[in-house]
Formats: C-alpha cells, sequence, structure tokens
C-alpha cells in the first residue's frame, strides 16, 4: 500500500488572491482558446455528452454562444448522425454556419462504425466517453481512430484524475483530456468505488505535464466562480452538466409538479436508470437520476457564467486565460472562510 502525501484540494479549498488590474472593462478579457487546427472557441465551455444536458439545441447554442456542445452517444448509430446533421442544419437555417460538430463515441462495440458514420457526416471532433479513461481498451480505441482519421480530427478522451494518466492518454494520441473522476453532481463513483482524486487538484497535478494536450476540467465546477479557479489552476476549457441541465435546449420534456413548479430530469449516465434506458441493463451503480428546476433559454445560464469568468479574469488582471494561469495565486481557506464567502445575512439571528 501507498498513501500520496500532501493534501487534495477542492474547489472550495481555496481561493483566487485578487491582483493589480489595469483592465477597465470586461470586454478587454479575452476568452478565446483553439482546438488545436480544428476550430477557435470564444468560450471556455463545454458541455457535457449527457443524454438530459447535449441534444442537437445545446449543440447549436453553445455554437452561438462560442463554447462546444459535445452531443451524447447513448443511441443508435443512425439516431446519432441524424442528430448531427439536424444540428447543421438549424445552424445555416437560422443563419450560423462554421459549426463544426463535436460528438461522443466509446471504446468497444459499435465506436468504430459509429466515427466513421459520424465523420461523414461532418463531424470533425470527437469525445472517447468512459469514466475510467486510463484504461487499455482506450489506448486502443484512440490507435485506431488516428490510424483512420490521422490529424483531420480533435479528439478528446477521458476521464481521467492523474499526471500519469493524462500524460498516457496524450501519447495514446489525444489531443484533449477531461479530467475529474467522481465530482460531478449527479456521480457516486466515489461512494461506490473508494476512487477518486479532487477535480481542482487533478487539474493542478495534470497541469505539470509536458506533454501538449489541453486540459478540459470536468466535474464539481458549480459556478463560475469554480471555474475560474479551473482556468487558473491550468485548464484550457470547462465543462458544465447540471449546470446545463433544465433548460430549454436540454434534451427531455418539461414537467410540472403538484405545485406548478417546472421541473427536467438530470441523470448520470452511469445510473442505472440511464443504463436501462439506453442498453436494457445495468454492470454498476455510479450516479443518480432526478429533477431539477426548469431554468428557462440556457443563453440565460451561459451569459451569466460568461460575465462571471470574465470577472474573475479582471481580479487577477488577466486579460487571457494564459495571463491568469501564470498570474494566479491561490490562498487556503477554512469552513470558516468558506461560509464568510457565501451571502450569509439570511444566516444571522437577530
Amino acid at each position: 500500500m501507498k498513501i500520496k502525501k500532501g493534501t487534495s484540494l477542492c474547489f472550495d479549498d481555496v481561493l483566487l488572491s485578487p491582483k493589480y488590474s489595469d483592465i477597465r472593462s470586461r470586454n478587454e478579457v479575452d476568452l478565446s482558446t483553439n482546438l488545436t487546427n480544428i476550430q477557435k472557441l470564444q468560450l471556455p465551455i463545454v458541455s457535457s455528452p449527457m443524454d438530459t444536458v447535449t441534444g442537437a439545441e445545446m449543440m447549436l447554442a453553445l455554437h452561438v454562444q462560442g463554447g462546444l456542445g459535445i452531443l451524447h452517444r447513448y443511441n443508435s448509430i443512425d439516431q446519432q448522425t441524424q442528430e448531427v446533421k439536424t444540428a447543421q442544419d438549424m445552424a445555416r437555417n437560422r443563419g450560423y454556419d462554421n459549426m463544426i460538430p463535436a460528438v461522443a463515441i466509446g471504446v468497444s462495440g459499435d465506436y468504430h462504425d459509429r466515427a466513421v458514420s459520424l465523420y461523414e457526416a461532418g463531424t470533425r471532433v470527437f469525445c472517447v466517453d468512459v469514466a475510467h479513461g486510463h484504461h487499455v481498451l482506450t489506448k486502443l480505441a484512440l490507435g485506431k481512430l488516428r490510424s483512420t482519421f490521422g490529424s483531420d480530427v480533435h479528439i478528446i478522451a477521458g476521464n481521467v484524475a492523474t499526471l500519469e494518466a493524462f500524460n498516457d492518454l496524450s501519447d495514446w494520441g489525444a489531443d484533449s483530456v477531461r479530467v475529474g473522476v467522481g465530482g460531478g453532481s449527479i456521480c457516486s463513483t466515489r461512494i461506490q468505488t473508494g476512487h477518486g482524486i479532487p477535480t481542482l487538484q487533478s487539474v493542478l497535478d495534470c497541469a505539470q505535464s509536458d506533454r501538449d494536450a489541453q486540459i478540459i476540467a470536468d466535474g464539481g465546477i458549480k459556478n463560475s466562480g469554480d471555474a475560474v479557479k479551473a482556468l487558473a489552476a491550468g485548464a484550457d476549457l470547462v465543462m458544465f452538466g447540471s449546470m446545463l441541465a433544465g433548460t430549454d435546449e436540454s434534451p427531455g420534456e418539461i414537467m410540472t409538479t403538484n405545485n406548478m413548479t417546472k421541473i427536467k430530469t438530470y441523470r448520470g449516465m452511469a445510473s442505472r436508470a440511464a443504463q436501462l434506458d439506453w442498453r436494457g441493463k445495468y454492470s454498476s451503480d455510479e450516479g443518480i437520476s432526478t429533477t431539477i428546476p426548469y431554468k428557462g433559454p440556457v443563453s440565460v445560464v451561459l451569459n451569466s457564467l460568461e460575465k462571471g469568468i470574465r470577472s474573475g479574469l479582471s481580479y487577477s488582471g488577466a486579460r487571457s486565460i494564459n495571463e491568469l494561469q501564470a498570474n494566479a495565486i491561490f490562498v487556503r481557506q477554512t469552513t470558516n472562510g468558506l461560509a464568510e464567502s457565501k451571502t450569509h445575512i439570511l444566516d444571522r439571528k437577530v
């Protein structure tokens, strides 16, 4: 048995120290990042490839806002391919062009046939989507995808939690790596399996890599402040699931409760309900299915996140993500510090 020395940090364990800023307007802040030679994103936000988060409508919404929507893989090849075509048609019909579809695939079964069909439909960003990405099947899948498509595609792979895993996936052919295991709001991997590392710590560790792969922080990012912390720690992009779920553009029907509250379903893809729906059986139970309040248009959520992230960079005097990472200083906060960080007037007793 080996015990890793040091403390693993969560987002709530730290704050960023404010620094001198000569930024007169948050519009001076540039949040853009590149997906290698494939696409330039104006907003460092990626939607999670979950069946209650990203369908064609969410792909288009993220494209319009300058981010990246990754279509989920929990349907047939024909259905997923048609969803890609639908998203592209909607972009053209609404006056938007140059949409490059990003689509999730697995590492076994029909994943290669699926990738070929999706490539022929215009997909140029593949997300090799597995819970434990540091695995031999991921290695084999990345090798086969690179052999088939070469450098014509951008490959995202994951999820991983350690520097060793990040380096391996980069060496196996990933252009970007999803970093974070067990931190999602509907994920119970750490409870069920005893494995995982706080997402912020994983990002900090993986940012020490000498490889060129980009870091996509995924899991446990609850708000724009957490996103700023993830970017400061070394992430190039941040992935959101629950923040984007419950919106008009997320798949699923709007339901009304007995007290007339509008809700939508949000579930982890490792939950029993999700597995039974898309493959008729379940092998593990590492997530939950629940409902969340209906939020309206996703543009409202994205605009709020963008404003918060821009403001966050300005507090560090940074005009770009690279400047944030170069200048950021983290400080530890106590549990009392965390309580003070939150709005707390309602907790006061007269």
